[in-house]
């Protein structure tokens, strides 16, 4: 494993330090529209905004990278986001605010076509399953450990804003020295949605229903933290506690999905998201001992749910529209990441901060009908033909190529 991680290693620093210099803005910035006075729905719209731009990053940014090459394309993402960070703090204008975050989303799109498709020329062939698994934790980690930057708020408004940056910056050096040649850039075509649905309703029910659930928990789950009274400490930590739980147990979930019916693992799964969104509204409202370990379990059961439908998806398919059905799925996801800010600021607005898990908890159990009458009214893939199960980010098509064979040399020094 350890050997199979040597060729990217310089990959996973980039990522992580990208992660750990970006992932606390959409929470930074929804408490601070929030001290403005600003509504749910407007700081929903920040968050689709995101979505927005990575979505339409995930086509346009192939044709920078293809025009410039892998390392100027990501120096030119990085740096630019970083300069986004830093213009947050120079004008405080929501309207500024939305096109920055739109520009936010092309850039992160661009950072992950860039390096998803150098693992794909650089991973071994034995050990591709491994490299995505980490190149998942240095995403997610970086992710959760860059939360604390959130508590450099005060009176110097530009701090946490500076650090981030500086975070994104520091991005570039592992790519910018590496010595590996850059790569070719694999097609991430997208599988046809129509064709998608009939090979497998339920991954792209399931797919679209976790980009509600994760797009509105991302855009607002800060806002729901300081909403019940949580100062930047805590909200840092609950934050933190969501993105570590989605790592920790994907690989269990994954492990039972490989040798059950992996329909009833997804049951399961969107049945403890329905559980676990009621338990953390009562933990909000009268225990507040429970929240993080149930926010923890929820982000773990929230975030297996996509590669689960993904691995549904692939069980139903030939090998040779896997990759397409994985982009598809992608995609689908960010169109529920697209909707979830505004319908979770919408619910919000009505039940106050705890509308953001009563919409998760609506968005599951609707899912849950669905996944329900699937399972009665088809026959299941038996165990042991389905695929066997990969944790995946739900970044761009890209990713999905990871997983095939590469056709790069890998004993080059990083």
């Amino acid at each position: 494993m350890i050997m199979a991680l040597r060729p990217v290693r310089a990959l996973l620093a980039a990522i992580f330090l990208a992660m750990a210099g970006s992932g606390f803005v959409a929470t930074l910035l929804a408490l601070r529209l929030q001290e403005q006075g600003a509504s749910p729905s407007l700081i929903g719209m920040m968050g689709t905004a995101y979505f927005v731009g990575l979505g339409l990053g995930s086509v346009l940014s192939f044709r920078i990278v293809r025009r410039v090459g892998h390392i100027r394309g990501f120096a030119a993402f990085v740096s630019l986001f970083s300069a986004t960070m830093l213009s947050y703090a120079l004008v405080e204008q929501p309207a500024l605010w939305a096109v920055l975050r739109l520009l936010d989303g092309l850039c992160m799109a661009g950072i992950f076509v860039c390096l998803e498709s150098w693992l794909n020329e650089r991973a071994p062939p034995e050990g591709r399953g491994s490299v995505l698994a980490f190149y998942m934790i240095a995403l997610y980690v970086g992710q959760a450990v860059g939360q604390p930057i959130l508590t450099l708020s005060g009176e110097q408004a530009l701090l946490p804003l500076a650090a981030g940056s500086i975070l994104m910056s520091l991005a570039v050096l592992p790519v910018a020295l590496t010595r590996m040649p850059p790569p070719g850039l694999p097609e991430g075509g997208a599988m046809k949605l129509r064709a998608l649905y009939e090979a497998s309703p339920l991954g792209v029910i399931g797919a679209l229903s976790t980009g509600i659930m994760l797009g509105a928990f991302y855009s607002l789950g800060g806002l729901f933290a300081a909403g019940i009274g949580f100062d930047l400490a805590r909200t840092s930590g609950f934050m933190s506690a969501a993105i570590l739980g989605g790592v920790l147990l994907q690989w269990p979930l994954g492990w039972m999905s490989d040798r059950f019916d992996r329909r009833q693992i997804i049951v399961g799964s969107l049945a403890a998201a329905l559980g676990l969104s009621l338990l953390i509204i009562l933990a909000a409202l009268a225990l507040p001992d429970l929240l993080l370990p149930a926010v923890a379990l929820f982000g773990g059961v929230a975030f297996a749910l996509y590669p689960l439908c993904v691995a549904h998806a692939n069980d139903r398919l030939p090998s040779e529209k896997r990759v397409g059905a994985t982009g598809g799925l992608v995609l689908v996801y960010s169109g529920g990441a697209i909707l979830g800010p505004l319908a979770g600021a919408a619910t919000m607005e009505l039940l106050g901060a705890t509308g953001l898990f009563a919409l998760i908890g609506m968005v599951a159990i609707l899912t849950l009908g669905f996944a329900l009458r699937r399972v009665r009214i088809t026959d299941p893939v038996p165990a042991d033909q389905q695929m066997p199960y990969q944790v995946l980010p739900r970044t761009t098509p890209m990713a999905a190529t990871v997983l095939e064979p590469g056709d790069g040399p890998v004993e080059e020094p990083v």
